[in-house]
């Protein structure tokens, strides 16, 4: 299928967004705790999507209603805390790297759990994506800053994320990606209410001016990050597949990595060997080719 020159700016913007997404969440745990800043982030978004939700709920077939709770679940809900409670002992560029599994995982799955064909070009550009993307680690490695039991944190989150763009792309695929989003984040706001009440927010808030700042930074985090990047994330699956949408996680890189500049982070050449391999990776899963089973 070619990809119209729309979808390739959304994922450009996606990229951009959620590539800038792990650097927010470092910013919030200066003043909160993990769960203090996932239930934020889910609040946020979900309390201005409400507003559109609560309809959206009663306009969505029933028996799609358990299909939307389990993606708001495997993409929305449990990863929001998996982020911030794994960036407490792991570094924002390899957040932003080890999310690039996700294509992985909605291969795997897709094979394993829902008969979907792939083809070779899909399997290579994957593999090829992901090596680019542990390149930018350079020689840091499951070390330092980066904890690999933390890390294994976000590999669970990113298969979460594969997980989900499957559910979104066998069983929602009809539903309006505004009506989806609002709905979904719609179900899980009252349980992240419980959580942020139950975390001790509202008892340890006392307006400093690190705790607005870094109110500000999750604030934008959930309607930029969250709220938004999600709006247009369904989008792109109902449109391309989620495949193509899951290639966002292999652009995000790039912008941890340029964050990294920005702050004098040194790029070296394995920086730039990865940008051309998780390029190429993103080129060759949307090659053409005969397609073959994955089993």
């Amino acid at each position: 299928m070619k990809i119209e020159f729309k979808y390739w700016m959304i994922l450009g913007v996606l990229a951009l967004t959620w590539g800038s997404s792990f650097i927010l969440i470092k910013q919030g745990l200066v003043a909160y705790t993990p769960y203090q800043v996932g239930a934020l982030r889910l609040s946020i978004a979900g309390g201005i999507l409400a507003i559109w939700g609560i309809p959206s709920l009663f306009k969505i077939p029933k028996n799609k209603l358990r299909y939307v709770a389990l993606a708001g679940f495997c993409g929305n809900f449990i990863p929001m805390f998996l982020f911030p409670m794994a960036q407490t002992h792991v570094s924002s560029s390899m957040a932003g790297i080890l999310d690039s599994l996700v294509p992985l995982f909605i291969l795997l799955f897709g094979a394993l759990l829902f008969n979907i064909k792939g083809t070779k070009n899909q399997v290579s550009g994957a593999v090829i994506g992901f090596l680019g993307a542990v390149l930018l680690i350079g020689g840091d490695g499951f070390s330092g800053e980066n904890s690999l039991v933390h890390c294994l944190l976000i590999v669970l989150a990113t298969a979460l994320y594969g997980l989900n763009s499957l559910i979104l792309t066998r069983y929602l695929n009809d539903v309006p990606s505004f009506q989806l989003s609002s709905a979904l984040f719609t179900i899980w706001l009252l349980p992240s209410i419980v959580i942020l009440f139950f975390s001790g927010f509202f008892d340890t808030f006392e307006g400093t001016e690190q705790q607005l700042k870094s109110l500000g930074f999750v604030t934008i985090l959930g309607l930029m990050g969250t709220a938004l990047a999600m709006i247009l994330f369904y989008r792109l699956i109902q449109a391309t597949g989620s495949l193509f949408a899951s290639m966002v996680t292999y652009l995000m890189p790039i912008i941890s990595v340029f964050w990294g500049f920005l702050v004098g982070e040194k790029i070296t050449w394995f920086h730039l060997v990865g940008f051309a391999m998780i390029l190429s990776g993103v080129y060759l899963t949307q090659k053409k080719e005969k397609k073959v089973e994955i089993v």
